[in-house]
């Protein structure tokens, strides 16, 4: 059952994004290869400037990698409203009534629309119209970031993006990038609004390297919704799998006393939705609502390779739960100072608490 979450009070921010500090383009368009962007290495009481292919002589044979094996959708499509101006419209996920949650954006690409409301009806290409039918999670506000919302004829939200969608980008791009660019190397079933991005730095032969040096990689499964959060939301419940295998794999890892570490927030939280309150790891999958962070800290994860968060973002908290606050703190304030990449195509950490 998916349950509304209550508003989160995240603190003030803890650091500043440099003005030249976002990734405007993926890596190799900026001439890097895809493993060689830069990699905060943060332990407690040390960290280090590596880059990101050092990664397998920075783990120990018996270590655990976790990745996400969701595919990124070209989830935004071009819509108008009933007036007739044109808007964007983000498809976050699709639930199991087949209703669609969809964030409906200003043209300009600040936030959301403000003009959308119960009860609108969208167009949108290929002949289909979008019906607003009410806020989500909380059905009782008249206005809203997120909106359940109902086509109008039955169609495959899959292939009808595969035909008139384009990956979500949003204001710190300087252009387009084709769906490629969105995708890990390992990305296999199609289900996420964005890329699950912190693996992105992965390549096929950096895989390989980490398999060659005694270290484990393990699949599991979590569809990402649309990352645009309002200040104070929660993270939305999102779908995933982590299979019997896996859970084995980590509880394997686990009793011989390696790492579990998770490529990403997502995987964090679907390892952390499959573990019970004594850190058991079981096979499970659904839809989880688990928020982490003060009150629920990582029980399994005790390693995490990580893109670089904006300064409220709910993430943060995650990785609190993870790597404690003065790690997370210290790690931020190296990456400010060290001129540091932010955003999906940016720069990684790896966090080693």
């Amino acid at each position: 059952m998916i349950r509304p979450q209550p508003l989160m009070r995240f603190p003030v921010a803890r650091f500043a994004i440099p003005a030249s500090g976002e990734a405007t383009a993926p890596a190799e368009r900026r001439g890097v290869q895809r493993d060689r962007v830069r990699l905060l290495v943060a332990r407690p009481g040390h960290l280090e400037h590596r880059r990101f292919d050092d990664i397998a002589e920075l783990l120990d044979p018996g270590d655990l990698v976790v990745i996400n094996t969701s595919a990124t959708l070209p989830a935004a499509v071009d819509g108008r409203l009933d007036e007739g101006r044109a808007v964007p419209v983000h498809l976050s996920t699709v639930l199991d009534d087949g209703s669609w949650i969809v964030e409906v954006r200003h043209p300009g690409g600040h936030g959301p629309e403000p003009a959308a409301r119960r009860g609108m009806v969208l167009a949108l290409p290929g002949a289909l119209s979008l019906s607003l039918d009410e806020a989500h999670p909380d059905a009782s506000r008249a206005a809203s970031r997120l909106w359940r919302a109902t086509p109008d004829a039955p169609v495959d939200a899959y292939e009808y993006l595969l035909r008139h969608g384009r990956p979500i980008a949003y204001g710190h791009l300087s252009a387009g990038y084709p769906l490629a660019d969105h995708q890990t190397v390992y990305a296999r079933q199609p289900g996420s609004a964005e890329m699950v991005s912190a693996g992105r730095p992965f390549t096929k032969g950096l895989l390989v390297k980490l398999l060659a040096a005694g270290v484990t990689v393990a699949p599991l499964l979590l569809h990402t919704g649309v990352s645009s959060p309002e200040t104070d939301e929660p993270p939305q419940p999102e779908r995933f799998d982590v299979s019997d295998a896996t859970a084995r794999l980590v509880m394997s890892a686990r009793s011989a006393g390696s790492r579990i570490v998770a490529v990403g927030t997502s995987v964090v939280r679907a390892i952390e939705s499959a573990a019970t309150g004594s850190g058991e790891v079981r096979a499970a999958r659904g839809w989880t609502d688990l928020v982490l962070g003060p009150q629920r800290r990582a029980r399994v994860v005790n390693g995490l390779v990580t893109g670089l968060h904006e300064p409220q973002a709910s993430h943060l908290l995650l990785l609190d739960a993870v790597a404690g606050d003065a790690l997370v703190d210290a790690a931020y304030g190296a990456a400010v100072k060290g001129g540091y990449l932010w955003h999906e195509f940016g720069d990684s950490m790896l966090f080693l608490p």
